[in-house]
């Protein structure tokens, strides 16, 4: 299997997690198996307080495994800011989400690596789209619903945002602006900084344990305002100029 043999791995994945102890293992396995496509890469968990025995598995795990990496935020602080505080301590140049509950297929992460990088500079994003949903049926209503609207007032031409699997260089991801549920913001606004997004459909599984911890309902209104804002984000933005240094 490949691991990294120096300190600039080519890809990092990140797979944010709150009280998901049952499924850290198995994903991590998994996500290892999928990795060796890459020369060298890391694993960054990043615990968003939990209070299950989640660290105690990572720190298991980690004995083990030298690619992997452990983040833990005092108290939870939600999915993208577990994104951000990966995002920020990666050593790649190209970034990996991947939902920690294992509804995501680590098999795909080549796939979505391959699309951003072998398309050239231009795309800065590759987004997973999910196919055959294995959520409730009220669940997958919301999300219809959800991206409707979400395409009907952005225009991002991605039928679903909520996909936790995504590619993403760094840099770009960096220059975005930050704000709680920017995870499920990032085509419209890699757009908006004018890179294209690259669409992989990607096969959804039932998660392995447990149930969500990222409800709906605790996120409905602030999705709205949220929706407003990046619609603003957008309308605001100029094209951004081409720079160059005279000497």
């Amino acid at each position: 299997m490949s691991e990294p043999t120096d300190s600039s791995p080519a890809v990092t994945v990140i797979v944010p997690v709150r009280n998901e102890a049952d499924n850290v293992a198995p994903l991590i396995a998994e996500i290892a198996t999928a990795c060796a496509a890459f020369a060298a890469f890391e694993v960054i968990y990043v615990d968003d307080g939990s209070t299950d025995a989640t660290p105690a598995v990572l720190e298991e795990q980690a004995r083990t495994r030298p690619w992997l990496r452990r983040l833990r935020h005092d108290i939870s602080r939600g999915q993208s800011a577990a994104v951000r505080s990966g995002a920020l301590a990666a050593r790649a140049p190209v970034l990996v989400t991947i939902d920690g509950d294992g509804q995501n297929d680590p098999a795909f992460i080549p796939s979505l690596v391959r699309e951003l990088t072998e398309g050239g500079s231009r795309f800065g994003l590759a987004a997973g789209q999910r196919v055959g949903r294995k959520d409730t049926g009220f669940k997958k209503f919301q999300s219809r619903v959800a991206n409707a609207v979400r395409g009907a007032i952005l225009r991002d031409g991605t039928r679903d945002t909520g996909c936790g699997l995504k590619a993403i260089r760094r840099e770009v991801y960096l220059q975005l602006p930050y704000f709680d549920a920017l995870h499920r913001f990032m085509p419209a606004l890699v757009r908006r900084d004018g890179h294209e997004v690259a669409l992989v459909d990607v096969i959804d599984r039932p998660r392995m344990a447990g149930v969500s911890k990222y409800g709906f309902f605790d996120r409905l209104w602030v999705g709205i305002l949220d929706l407003a804002g990046v619609w603003w984000l957008i309308r605001r933005r100029k094209a951004p100029p081409h720079v160059q240094e005279l000497r």
